[in-house]
C-alpha cells in the first residue's frame, strides 16, 4: 500500500499530536471503519474512520483521500474514549 502526505501536515500532526502521518502505513487496515467525509465540501473525497495500530493495540482515527494509486493521510490521531466504544459497538453488530 503507497503511502503519501503532505510534509508540512506531518510536521504540524506530530507537534499538535504527537504522531506522524507516516505511521498511517502501520495501521491495520483492514480494521477500518468508517465513512465519507460529508462534514464539508473538502473539493475532493475524503474519508474519516478508524483502524487499530498493531504494535499498540490501540485505535487511531484517520482521514484520508485517494490519490491516484496511492492513500493519502491527511490527519492521524490516537481515537478518544467515545470514540473506542462507538467503534466497538459497531463492529460487533457488523
Amino acid at each position: 500500500m503507497n503511502i503519501t502526505y503532505d510534509p508540512q501536515k506531518d510536521l504540524r500532526n506530530q507537534t499538535e499530536r504527537g504522531i506522524s502521518l507516516s505511521e498511517a502505513a502501520n495501521l491495520d487496515w483492514d480494521s477500518w471503519l468508517g465513512a465519507e467525509d460529508v462534514r464539508r465540501d473538502y473539493g475532493e473525497v475524503r474519508y474519516r474512520g478508524y483502524a487499530i495500530m498493531p504494535a499498540e493495540n490501540r485505535l487511531y482515527c484517520v482521514v484520508h483521500t485517494h490519490r491516484e494509486d496511492a492513500i493519502r493521510i491527511i490527519s492521524l490521531r490516537k481515537a478518544n474514549s467515545r470514540e473506542v466504544a462507538l467503534y466497538e459497538a459497531t463492529k460487533q453488530t457488523t
